[in-house]
């Protein structure tokens, strides 16, 4: 799965935030839902916050999270809704860090299969 589609509904972000399952970390919360839409494969969406700073830095943060995601989905299994929701520490981070947290998130949560 070389591409996600994107959550750009707020209706499906609360459906990811009320349904799905959680894994917090310093730089990232993992919201994690299965999609009803069978055979859809993975729909992604990242938010940030103002208390992360000004638009610049949420910007950057939205970039980095997106770059460490975009060398995990490759590795995705099933057909799931993710919401990325970044924290304070993230605009201190890089993405190789981020990608570190974000495969431990995915690994709790089994939305990758450990071999």
């Amino acid at each position: 799965m070389s591409r996600c589609d994107t959550l750009k509904l707020n209706t499906e972000f609360h459906r990811v935030y009320a349904r799905g399952k959680s894994i917090p970390s310093q730089a990232v919360v993992t919201y994690a839902l299965r999609s009803r839409v069978r055979g859809s494969g993975c729909r992604v969406g990242i938010t940030t916050s103002k208390k992360i700073g000004n638009a610049v830095e949420r910007n950057r943060c939205r970039r980095i999270i997106m770059a460490a995601f975009s060398s995990l989905s490759a590795e995705l299994s099933g057909d799931w809704d993710l919401v990325l929701v970044a924290r304070h520490k993230t605009k201190y981070l890089k993405a190789p860090d981020i990608e570190k947290a974000l495969r431990q998130q995915f690994t709790a949560l089994g939305v990758i299969k450990t071999t």
